[in-house]
């Protein structure tokens, strides 16, 4: 009897796997499916990231087991579903909370049945026309004494036939700073020689080091999803926790969020936040206008600069300069000296741009009414004979190339004209700034950058492609202070992110990567403790290789296990020393099963 509901599980399990295996090969899969009301299967690959590519590194496609959250409705959905798999997002309470572990009893039994129906000796199953599924790995919660964490089964292949099975077991201890827990290596490589009768074996090693870390500002900690870190690699490793050797290869990965108040080009960010608002405003017809960046009123500071060019087309002299110095000040405001050296302060600024540093401080739509009435009636009476950069399109600029004929067209300030207007004129300006930087430092030509400052797209299409040059410049900036990048990284850096905005929208939250020297950022690490350390140790080759990984890291390596229900040691202390690194410490194995 027993042996008739294994029989009848495998037979089950295998359609339901095959089923999704069809299905996600032909579109990607939105929701997991369930099987035996306990157990919910998802379907990773493509562009979906692998939860445990860090341990195993095979299929682009494959099987994620885990426990199925059920409301109280379940039942009821499972009984009018008989023969229908049931999306698991059916049964989903509105908040989930992330992944939930199977026991490691269940687990097993899974990986059993599994076993079974890709085992083609298993002819009572009635299988006509067995498929090679994909890698089958599911989440455990650390029940057993071992403490593991995941189990994976892998099919191994002659061709079209499975010739045998690769088990997975990866276990998890910590967080823990005690040392006297950590492996030897020498005895890691015997117990893998002993186990997998090889003679031989080959050690890798992988470490990552943070090289930026949350700042503190006044005892509170800056909120930031930026991180820069470096993930270095090595062949034949001579002892745990060692320092890769400069021979290694390095991969630096940049995640940079805009905004931080400490960067160089904050008062750049908050103009661009000015422009997103006015964006925003001509959108959906309400603007949220910012707190002034100036202490008088944006009218007062444009009659200030209106009077200015009057008198100077009058004749008069203007002493001391205060508007140029106003002009550079206004323009990237408040730059440190640290960054001077490479994003200086533009000196061409025209009428309009000069404008749109005064009109900054615009607080309500009023008194941007009131500015551009001064501003026309200024260019109507021919007060003033601005000049302004060849090739704007902006509405304002018109007007002045009108001016200088005598007339000017009659335009209505109403609606959603002026903040358009300014739109446009911060659009132009802030494209210059940007262009300027990058031609300057020789990081792009005119020609790459064509993309960016395009005015063939309408303006919000203009305005994300202006928020994409900003969070470049961003990077570059972060990489110049903080890793004192020169122009032989920077440019390299550059062209990665310039492709990737090319193809892609706006996303903060990417991780470019750019291959270095390790050299390059060695004293950012050298004395440091990474924050994950791996070993490698393996044996054989093509399918007969198997690999035994021992890995220390500061965070849980799996989402679905924490430090409360991991290992036995987790609140130990070294000393009483806080200064410590505390580590998790996970262990990776591998077997092979032959089907004969």
């Amino acid at each position: 009897m027993a042996a008739e509901r294994r029989l009848r599980a495998a037979s089950e399990l295998y359609g339901r796997l095959l089923r999704i295996y069809e299905e996600g090969r032909e579109s990607t899969l939105e929701h997991p499916c369930l099987f035996e009301t306990d157990v919910e299967i998802c379907l990773i690959g493509g562009s979906r990231k692998n939860p445990i590519e860090r341990f195993w590194n095979g299929n682009n496609m494959i099987y994620i087991l885990q426990k199925a959250r059920h409301n109280e409705e379940s039942d009821a959905m499972e009984e009018s579903k008989p023969d229908d798999a049931i999306y698991a997002s059916e049964l989903l309470p509105k908040e989930s909370s992330g992944p939930v572990a199977l026991s490691v009893r269940r687990a097993k039994q899974l990986i059993s049945l599994y076993t079974m129906v890709q085992n083609p000796n298993m002819t009572h199953l009635k299988i006509s026309d067995l498929v090679v599924l994909p890698p089958l790995w599911i989440r455990c919660d650390g029940s057993d004494p071992e403490h593991t964490c995941w189990l994976g089964a892998e099919p191994l292949k002659a061709g079209n036939k499975i010739t045998g099975i690769n088990f997975y077991m990866i276990t998890c201890d910590g967080p823990t700073a005690d040392k006297t827990y950590f492996a030897n290596l020498e005895e890691l490589k015997m117990a893998h020689k002993m186990k997998h009768h090889s003679s031989t074996v080959v050690t890798k090693g992988f470490a990552q080091y943070e090289l930026i870390r949350a700042a503190v500002i006044e005892d509170t900690i800056v909120e930031s999803e930026s991180n820069i870190y470096v993930d270095i690699t090595w062949n034949t490793v001579d002892k745990i926790l060692e320092t890769p050797p400069l021979v290694s290869a390095a991969t630096l990965n940049i995640t940079l969020e805009s905004g931080d108040p400490r960067s160089p080009v904050y008062q750049l960010y908050r103009e661009l936040q000015f422009l997103l608002a006015l964006a925003e405003g001509l959108k959906t017809g309400v603007t949220e206008w910012p707190e002034p960046l100036e202490s008088e009123s944006a009218v007062e500071l444009v009659q200030e600069f209106l009077t200015d060019l009057k008198k100077k087309l009058d004749g008069y002299c203007i002493s001391g300069s205060k508007n140029e110095a106003e002009k550079i000040k206004c323009d990237t405001a408040a730059v440190d000296s640290s960054i001077k050296s490479i994003f200086s302060e533009r000196g061409d600024l025209d009428f309009a741009e000069q404008l749109w540093c005064k009109m900054r401080s615009v607080s309500s739509y009023q008194e941007l009414i009131e500015c551009f009435t001064l501003i026309i009636k200024s260019l109507e009476h021919g007060e003033i004979q601005p000049w302004i950069h060849q090739g704007s399109s902006s509405l304002l600029s018109k007007l002045i190339q009108q001016s200088y004929h005598g007339k000017i067209e009659v335009i209505s300030l109403s609606g959603i004209t002026a903040i358009q207007m300014l739109l446009e004129i911060g659009l132009d300006k802030m494209k210059k700034d940007y262009v300027s930087f990058f031609i300057g430092q020789e990081l792009a030509t005119l020609t790459y950058l064509d993309y960016f400052v395009s005015t063939s797209v309408d303006l919000q299409e203009q305005v994300h492609r202006v928020q994409k040059l900003h969070h470049m410049l961003e990077i570059m900036v972060s990489c110049t202070v903080l890793l004192q990048f020169k122009h032989e990284n920077l440019f390299p850096l550059t062209q990665i992110c310039m492709k990737y905005y090319k193809e892609n929208p706006l996303n903060e939250k990417h991780v470019f990567q750019l291959p270095i020297r390790p050299a390059l950022v060695k004293k950012f690490y050298q004395n440091d403790h990474p924050e994950i350390w791996k070993v490698d140790i393996s044996s054989g080759h093509g399918q007969k290789e198997v690999k035994t990984t021992w890995q220390v890291s500061t965070n849980p390596p799996v989402k679905h296990m924490t430090s409360n229900n991991t290992g036995l040691f987790s609140d130990s202390t070294v000393n009483g020393s806080s200064e410590e690194r505390m580590y998790f410490i996970t262990m990776a194995k591998c077997s092979q099963v032959h089907f004969t």
